[in-house]
């Protein structure tokens, strides 16, 4: 009876922490993690279809920019599809559109997303 008890409660334990996982991720920062070849200097984001950019969430970082396999934390954006703006060092300004972003998650951007750009 002892090892039954002792096995219900370890089970008890484990799914208490499974059902707890959601919570912990609401409350990690939603992350840009840029998978471009080139320092990013401007990541906009607005929702997807409109324009309605929001701040440089470049700002966020500590040289306001986020170099290749960096990660960058983002605020104000909640779990939707996203259309971004993306600036880089030399001028160059691209679009990469209907990213989906969840809260409390990693999003990323390769250069095969890039559109758009114009100098």
């Amino acid at each position: 009876m002892r090892r039954l008890t002792l096995a219900a409660a370890s089970l008890l334990v484990f799914a208490a922490a499974f059902a707890d996982a959601p919570a912990r991720a609401a409350g990690k920062p939603t992350r840009f993690w840029n998978l471009t070849s080139s320092t990013v200097t401007e990541l906009r984001l607005a929702p997807a279809g409109t324009q309605e950019f929001g701040e440089n969430q470049c700002l966020n970082d500590k040289d306001a920019e986020v170099e290749h396999d960096e990660r960058l934390k983002v605020t104000g954006v909640g779990t939707g599809q996203y259309d971004a703006r993306i600036g880089f060092p030399d001028g160059r300004v691209c679009a990469a559109k209907n990213l989906p972003v969840e809260a409390g998650q990693v999003f990323s951007v390769e250069d095969k997303d890039l559109v758009d750009c114009s100098k």
